[in-house]
């Protein structure tokens, strides 16, 4: 559970599918989606999940380069690939019914984007920016030295309630029990603009828990059409200790705010289409909505690590998921979806240089099938590809540099579910 997977398109570092049957449709959950992950997007959902198991692991292939060019000093001017390329991030969810009217369950998921390790450096001898951490060796992208990179993941179990108040309308409740981990390394050169240098790079894995909530509503408001609509709090996170020089807000990262609402039409008795629309808080996030340039361009007003200390320059998120279902027999169906969300970081001086370390793309598609090979046993199959391009802009490391980031990443869902 605790593998970060590539940044992710409609979402930043959110997973933008849990489980199998949003992983087949590219994240569109909250209206549709009926399998014991239900929690995780909308846990109004729960109850017309009828009794079932859900288990199962995404595996995705991730290729992340970084280059700089044009800069004034032609000798920090290179690239270099980041070797962290396989990840598994395992999944699971359980609903189960009580009575008419009543449901519980329990979902386990992850998030996590960033995951990278830069190797290579300038060549130069005496290049980084900070000689007292370096001494004479050449930098690193960042301009430190050494490997450079940084590793965030988190877990989140949900433990679930729902209620049906009337017939085919059911509201759900979430706590959301976080977990996170991370460890920065390679960003020695940021240590003389924060509030704490010894906290900023290279202090190993430190861990957090925090606490949130997540609402929601599942309606059958006409036999063909369903809605849905779901909210999650922000998870509010102990801070990171071994890194409360580095994220603003004195080491904290609490994981957004974010909702979302979702119709499912069934267009007609094997053809379903589904459309979520989704919003994610970034901004309300130090660490993460601040810009870039708070603390390089004042170090003592706003030194790296404060409220107000340099973050990843991300703005709020729309996200816009479509998928559809097509039931080939009784027991098989496909599906497929695709989303669309702008990068979070804008390509401004403000943002580029630390959004290199985890690469966003806008456009996701998937597709995938599921299986009853028995009455009560079903295998479950997803193949996601992100979309990219290139993402660049200007350098706050090298003045007058221009940096780029290009990535490559295809996710495999595969699945097993029982219901009881």
């Amino acid at each position: 559970m605790l593998s970060s997977m590539g940044a992710h398109a409609g979402g930043g570092y959110f997973l933008p599918f849990y489980g199998g049957y949003t992983s087949q449709m590219a994240g569109t959950a909250t209206a549709v989606g009926l399998d014991g992950l239900a929690a995780s997007t909308n846990p109004g959902k729960l109850f017309a999940v009828g009794n079932r198991l859900d288990l199962g692991t995404n595996v995705a292939a991730l290729y992340r380069r970084v280059e700089r060019q044009g800069g004034p000093d032609p000798s920090l001017d290179f690239g270099t690939t980041s070797d962290n390329s396989i990840f598994f991030v395992p999944q699971g969810g359980f609903a189960h019914r009580l009575g008419d009217n009543y449901a519980f369950g329990v979902a386990l998921y992850a998030n996590g984007a960033l995951n990278t390790a830069y190797p290579g450096d300038t060549g130069v001898p005496s290049s980084n920016q900070n000689p007292a951490a370096c001494g004479s060796q050449p930098a690193n992208f960042l301009s430190g030295c050494g490997q450079v990179g940084v590793d965030l993941s988190q877990v989140i179990v949900a433990p679930t309630a729902a209620w049906q108040f009337a017939p085919g309308n059911t509201l759900g409740i979430s706590p959301l029990i976080a977990y996170q981990r991370f460890r920065a390394y390679g960003l020695q050169a940021f240590e003389p603009l924060s509030q704490n240098p010894g906290n900023v790079s290279n202090r190993g894995y430190d861990n957090a828990f925090g606490l949130g909530v997540r609402v929601g509503w599942y309606g059958e408001v006409l036999p063909s059409l369903t809605l849905g609509a779901a909210y999650s709090t922000k998870i509010y996170m102990q801070r990171f200790d071994r890194y409360r020089g580095l994220f603003a807000g004195d080491g904290h990262f609490d994981v957004p705010a974010n909702y979302s609402v979702g119709a499912a039409f069934r267009a007609t008795e094997r053809w379903l289409l589904a459309l979520d629309v989704q919003r994610i808080d970034f901004h309300g996030v130090p660490a993460l909505g601040n810009s870039l340039l708070n603390s390089l361009q004042n170090p003592q007003g706003a030194p790296l690590g404060s409220k107000d200390g340099s973050g990843f320059n991300w703005r709020n998120q729309t996200n816009y998921r479509f998928g559809t279902e097509f039931a080939v027999s009784p027991s098989v169906n496909i599906r497929g979806g695709l989303a669309y969300g702008r990068v979070p970081g804008d390509q401004s001086i403000s943002s580029v240089s630390i959004n290199t370390l985890s690469a966003t793309p806008k456009t996701t598609a998937s597709v995938g099938f599921n299986w009853w090979y028995t009455p009560t046993h079903e295998f479950q199959f997803a193949y996601t590809h992100h979309f990219f391009g290139t993402y660049a802009g200007p350098s706050a490391v090298v003045p007058g540099a221009t940096e780029s980031v290009v990535a490559d990443v295809d996710v495999v869902w595969i699945g097993w579910a029982k219901r009881f």
